[in-house]
């Protein structure tokens, strides 16, 4: 319900062989980057590779939206963007600010100019350096000045270090060395004037990143949906620790990192992806079909009438949909989403504000009736104590009854996404640990009360994991679990629970016990 803020967006295209002349593959990275827009909305930006430019690698990017950064609503003006950053390779970026502020300085992609070719490069990253201070305080150690304080800045000088002397780099050996530095989720497309492109995942594979091939162009992206847009139907996932490594006379993917544990983001799933992609084998619609479907098997209906199914839009539209429709209930648009306004996590400024500006209640639906409002997951509780608010006062809803598909987030996030304290999360003020099956009804009823819902309940781990259709092996649940999969995550989490006990512990929540299925009574 409050907005999640994912970090980075990230597309990657090189037409190999023997290009016509006048080839452009920008078009196609804009094309990559509008079907990743729900992965940032701050700014975006593109690099191309054109040997024919004297500025071989050139770079465009500005704050706003992709159809805003390169005028897509002004047909001349894109035309002359695609134009003048055309080029047979490119890579491109969508962003929102999970590290560094927000203005234009940080708009990806970043680019290093240099007289030697191999050494003027750009890069794009998502993801996030969880040991970004450790890093930067090296950095500054050895005389190096840090101008923009992002991980982003800090990863480029780390690659630039790994390309000393006169010696074309070894990516393989580049990125098997820094994958003993970086510590945290990062998925990097990086292009130089050379022609070379490389494509890069961390090796337990945090975020989602897949390439494909048509017709001699080369694709990699964050999400499946860019290929499905492309017509590129055979892509295939590139797999946790490992590079893909393009020039004109084709490409190779390689190992760089032993295999090990893997930790995907279950949320990729549950709320960040496109519903039209497919992460590691899986579905994104298919696996919220299957979490509406588990909230649904929760419930008991004694009595139907005046029952409506509402959605938080949009992601959990979905969840509601599957959700109403296995109980046999209507679902309606009975809380309107003004599409102009962007997500309320990824738009920074007043969170407040941004819920009345954003979220509408249509009183001609929901007046008089009982709403099960189902949504994706519950962080902070801001967002939804507002609307709750406003559809029972301005919307008149008799009764307001919250279903989450997502059990209680208890842990911040150091791979990417925008909750990372511990005091800022709701369910950390009512649980002193982690619980993987239903929580207890008083627990439940005391958080309805908080965020002002006649009731309230959380999908259990047991049945998240079987709609993920993912061994939770695989998985990275640390804000769900607290089992972060990298060094520096444990690390982090310590010390900040540390810190959280010497201030004021959360209040202790009843002893975990089997909850009924919950009934929703008549009127009587």
């Amino acid at each position: 319900m409050d907005r999640l803020r994912e970090e980075c967006g990230i597309v990657a295209a090189y037409q190999m062989g023997q290009p016509e002349p006048g080839c452009n593959v920008a078009p196609v990275v804009v094309r990559g980057l509008l079907a990743l827009q729900n992965r940032g909305q701050l700014s975006a930006g593109l690099t191309s590779y054109n040997p024919q430019r004297d500025r071989i690698i050139q770079t465009h990017k500005e704050l706003g939206t992709v159809h805003e950064v390169f005028r897509l609503n002004n047909p001349a003006k894109g035309s002359r963007i695609m134009e003048e950053y055309g080029g047979v390779a490119a890579i491109g970026h969508t962003r929102y600010a999970t590290s560094g502020a927000e203005d234009d300085s940080l708009a990806q992609p970043f680019e290093r100019v240099h007289g030697r070719m191999s050494k003027w490069f750009a890069i794009g990253f998502n993801g996030n350096l969880a040991n970004y201070a450790h890093l930067k305080a090296q950095l500054e150690a050895s005389g190096y000045h840090i101008t923009y304080h992002t991980d982003t800045e800090v990863m480029m000088h780390y690659i630039n270090r790994e390309m000393r002397g006169d010696e074309p780099p070894n990516f393989v050996t580049m990125f098997r060395n820094l994958s003993k530095v970086f510590d945290g989720a990062y998925n990097i497309t990086f292009l130089n004037a050379v022609g070379d492109l490389v494509v890069v995942r961390d090796p337990v594979g945090i975020k989602p990143l897949c390439y494909g091939v048509r017709d001699g162009l080369l694709v990699a992206a964050s999400e499946s949906v860019v290929m499905t847009n492309l017509g590129i139907e055979d892509y295939r996932t590139l797999e946790p620790g490992e590079v893909l490594i393009a020039n004109r006379d084709g490409y190779r993917v390689e190992r760089y990192a032993p295999e090990g544990r893997r930790a995907y983001c279950y949320f990729e799933w549950v709320y960040f992806s496109n519903l039209a992609s497919n992460l590691e084998g899986r579905s994104v619609y298919k696996v919220r079909h299957a979490i509406g479907r588990e909230l649904a098997e929760m419930e008991a209906l004694q009595d139907k009438e005046d029952c409506l199914v509402v959605s938080v839009p949009e992601t959990a539209n979905a969840v509601a949909s599957s959700f109403g429709y296995h109980l046999g209930l209507p679902v309606m648009e009975g809380l309107l989403r003004n599409r102009y306004v962007g997500r309320t996590f990824i738009n920074g400024g007043n969170r407040a504000e941004s819920v009345r500006l954003k979220f509408t209640p249509l009183r001609e639906i929901i007046e008089g009736k009982r709403i099960f409002l189902v949504d994706d997951t519950l962080v902070r509780g801001n967002t939804l104590r507002r609307v709750v608010r406003d559809m029972k006062e301005f919307g008149r809803a008799r009764e307001i009854h919250v279903r989450i598909g997502n059990p209680p987030i208890m842990g911040p996030c150091f791979y990417g996404i925008d909750m990372p304290t511990v005091t800022e999360l709701f369910a950390p003020h009512y649980l002193d640990a982690p619980r993987t099956g239903e929580l207890p009804k008083a627990l439940l009823e005391r958080m309805a009360r908080d965020i002002g819902a006649d009731s309230l309940s959380y999908l259990p781990v047991a049945r998240l994991l079987k709609a993920v259709g993912v061994p939770e092996s695989s998985l990275c649940m640390a804000c769900l679990n607290r089992d972060y999969p990298t060094a520096t995550g444990r690390a982090r989490f310590k010390a900040m629970a540390q810190a959280v006990g010497r201030e004021e512990p959360p209040p202790k929540a009843p002893a975990e016990q089997p909850a009924p299925v919950h009934r929703l009574a008549g009127n009587g």
